[in-house]
């Protein structure tokens, strides 16, 4: 029970520590409108190529890229604190 009330925080960003099990597609999304705003973040996906995919969030999703991944790669291209990773 303990184990899995961690996972659930670590999950929403609780105190049990630092979360680092998988992205799903809706905590991408939430990620990118946390950061971008719901609007923008869109736009975004859709038109700039990231470095590290060498495609936008868009044709990295369709590809089959792995959420986290594809996190990554934004997290790096937005230069996000190392808190967000």
């Amino acid at each position: 029970m303990v184990d899995m009330l961690g996972r659930l925080l670590r999950r929403r960003g609780g105190s049990a520590g630092h979360y680092d099990g998988p992205v799903r597609e809706t905590e991408l999304w939430e990620r990118l409108d946390k950061h971008l705003g719901p609007a923008y973040s869109r736009v975004w996906a859709e038109q700039n190529v990231l470095p590290g995919l060498g495609r936008t969030v868009r044709e990295a999703i369709a590809d089959g890229v792995s959420f986290k991944r594809i996190w990554l790669a934004v997290w790096e291209a937005l230069e996000l604190p190392a808190a967000e990773r």
